[in-house]
């Protein structure tokens, strides 16, 4: 069994699936083929059995018989329409129709014969081994002959088997050869089912092929109903673009990391050269040029190193964060960076005004998030300008004085690398909001950037859902 189970497996699908449609329509045909057979032998013996009941012997018939049995030099009976009459004495001895061959006598037949039970019915053998259906009752005489005493015999009545066997093996040849056909045909509409109904299997299956062949994540599979294929295929060819966009995204970013890493590597490349080229051919560079161009080395390593922590952030899954939630106070964080705010730009005026609010987040992250927010407000503020921070109810906002952010670059702001014209000259890699956008939206909430209402400047608003409650100690 296990031997079968393991060749069938390693059958293709389309054999499976047709040996399986073959094997339950001939096994429905062949059930259906035997009820058919049986239901047939039982009326053929019903009818057989009735007609037997219904034969009457006449007294004159049997006396015919009697005479022929003691006498046979004076009389025959003939069978009668095709049935056999048998005399059954009290003692087991028998007297059969002219021409018959005697049938075997048993015990409920003697039983009869002696008055003990009314009738039987019964198949026997005859002495020439051909089989009878048998009907024996009790023989009641209304016309006395001599010899024949009424209540000592008993009047078998029989007809061959042959009469029910030879029809049930014709019917069950032909019902053996429509099963036959049945299950063959059944074997080919299985086939053409299979095929039919893995077509879109096949597609897909040629599909992943082609994919993995030749990694072009452009192929799509028609998608046409409500089922399971269906259902399949729209899983595929979701599967493929979301493969494709991260595909894009990847080279994407890999394009823009390398476009932003070339600027400073250049610069640093140039004035490494210079110093070394002083070295080496014992040109001493002015003091205040080695200091201006050791300054300029520091801004580029700074830069490049802000530049790989950035990448480094952006290369963590876009599912939540690795790092474990935690309720934290979001007006401590945003304190935390005010201060940090006030060292990068001391000659700015920054007003706060933080309501105690407790969220759930990565405390590492949502502190980068906040400061990075600052940062922009710092970089892009005049000097001497004004920047006001406000925390009330969950949303906190950061309003600066800067020249603003054009309707048509909004859509932008948060997307990789991306910066203003205006501000490329300006220094950063254009990660930052990206980056917060996406600490926010892990933490269950959501950023904007909108132009300032009563004057030049932008409103960064940060909305983060309130925790259950602050954490213990707080």
């Amino acid at each position: 069994m296990t031997g079968a189970l393991r060749r069938l497996r390693a059958l293709p699908l389309r054999s499976r699936l047709a040996l399986l449609v073959a094997t339950a329509v001939a096994i429905a045909v062949a059930a259906v083929a035997a009820g058919c057979w049986f239901a047939t032998k039982a009326q053929l013996e019903s009818q057989m059995d009735s007609s037997l009941r219904n034969v009457s012997v006449s007294d004159e018939y049997m006396q015919k018989l009697f005479i022929a049995c003691t006498r046979p030099d004076r009389a025959t009976a003939p069978p009668i329409g095709g049935y056999t009459v048998q005399l059954v004495t009290a003692s087991g001895s028998t007297c059969t129709s002219a021409g018959a061959s005697p049938i075997g006598v048993t015990a409920a037949d003697i039983a009869v014969a002696a008055g003990v039970r009314d009738d039987t019915l019964h198949t026997a053998n005859t002495k020439s081994g051909k089989k009878m259906r048998v009907h024996t009752y009790a023989y009641e005489t209304h016309t006395p002959a001599p010899g024949l005493v009424p209540g000592t015999f008993a009047v078998s009545v029989a007809r061959p088997m042959s009469e029910i066997d030879d029809p049930l093996s014709t019917l069950a040849w032909v019902l053996l050869a429509v099963a036959g056909i049945g299950a063959v045909g059944a074997g080919a509409a299985g086939l053409w089912v299979a095929r039919t109904g893995l077509r879109p299997v096949d597609e897909l299956t040629e599909a992943v092929e082609h994919v993995a062949r030749t990694e072009d994540l452009t192929v799509r599979i028609p998608v046409d109903g409500e089922d399971e294929i269906a259902r399949l295929s729209r899983s595929f060819n979701s599967m493929t673009e979301s493969l494709a966009s991260s595909r894009d995204r990847q080279a994407q970013l890999i394009a823009d990391a390398g476009h932003e890493l070339r600027t400073p590597l250049t610069s640093l490349r140039t004035n490494v050269e210079l110093l070394a080229r002083s070295d080496d051919t014992g040109r001493a560079i002015p003091p205040d040029d080695r200091r201006a161009l050791m300054k300029s080395v520091k801004a580029q390593m700074t830069e490049l190193a802000s530049l790989i922590g950035d990448l480094q952030e952006l290369a963590r899954p876009d599912a939540p964060t690795p790092g474990p939630l935690q309720v934290v106070a979001l007006h401590d964080i945003a304190d935390t960076a005010l201060e940090r705010a006030r060292l990068r730009g001391p000659e700015l005026t920054i007003r706060a005004d933080l309501t105690p609010w407790y969220v759930r987040a990565e405390p590492a992250a949502l502190e980068r998030a906040v400061v990075n927010v600052l940062d922009n407000a710092v970089k892009f503020s005049p000097p001497r300008g004004t920047i006001e921070i406000a925390l009330r109810d969950g949303e906190l906002t950061v309003r600066d004085q800067g020249p603003g952010i054009p309707a048509d670059e909004l859509p932008h702001v948060f997307e990789r690398f991306w910066r203003s014209p205006s501000a490329r000259q300006l220094p950063g890699s254009g990660l930052g909001l990206s980056i917060v956008a996406r600490t926010v939206q892990q933490s269950g909430g959501e950023i904007t950037l909108s132009p300032a209402t009563d004057g030049p400047g932008t409103i960064a608003s940060v909305r983060l859902p309130g925790a259950p409650q602050p954490p213990p100690g707080l």
